[in-house]
């Protein structure tokens, strides 16, 4: 997921967008415990897509303090 699509997103889609990636992390991880996964790389973008999410909503959020 590029930062210009999660910049468009809005705040609740933001949060939903978070939400669902990290139960997918969860099922993964949980899974890789006990099989080995197709995708192993795929733990590594979901992980990273969440910390591009996370920055930008703690950027939303210093930007409305600086208000």
């Amino acid at each position: 997921m590029k930062s210009e699509e999660i910049r468009a997103l809005a705040e609740n889609e933001l949060v939903a967008r978070i939400a669902e990636l990290e139960e997918e992390r969860f099922r993964l991880k949980f899974r890789s415990g006990t099989e080995a996964l197709e995708e192993p790389l795929r733990l590594r973008s979901i992980r990273r897509d969440i910390a591009r999410l996370k920055t930008v909503q703690r950027e939303r959020q210093l930007a409305t303090r600086g208000r």
